[in-house]
């Protein structure tokens, strides 16, 4: 799985428990919880959704360190098995 297939699926999922965000207009750079106003509770039910998801773990102890939807796809690409 490449970088954008994983972004798509970020969005998806922040679609998914946000529906009425328009999350096309989200960039890598952009910070998840100030740009989108999902508070620290959305926050954790995206990540918990992505880790089911790609079938992944990220510890909790990072979560605080996940800021822009390049940083959740940093961790998820991380912990991905290689191909």
């Amino acid at each position: 799985m490449d970088r954008s297939e994983i972004i798509e699926k970020i969005k998806t999922t922040i679609n998914d428990c946000f529906p009425d965000m328009d999350t096309k207009s989200l960039e890598e750079d952009s910070v998840i919880n100030t740009e989108t106003s999902i508070d620290s509770m959305g926050f954790v039910l995206i990540i918990c959704k992505l880790e089911a998801l790609f079938d992944i773990r990220i510890p909790e102890r990072q979560w605080q360190k996940l800021s822009t939807l390049g940083d959740v796809a940093d961790a998820i690409e991380k912990r991905l098995p290689k191909a």
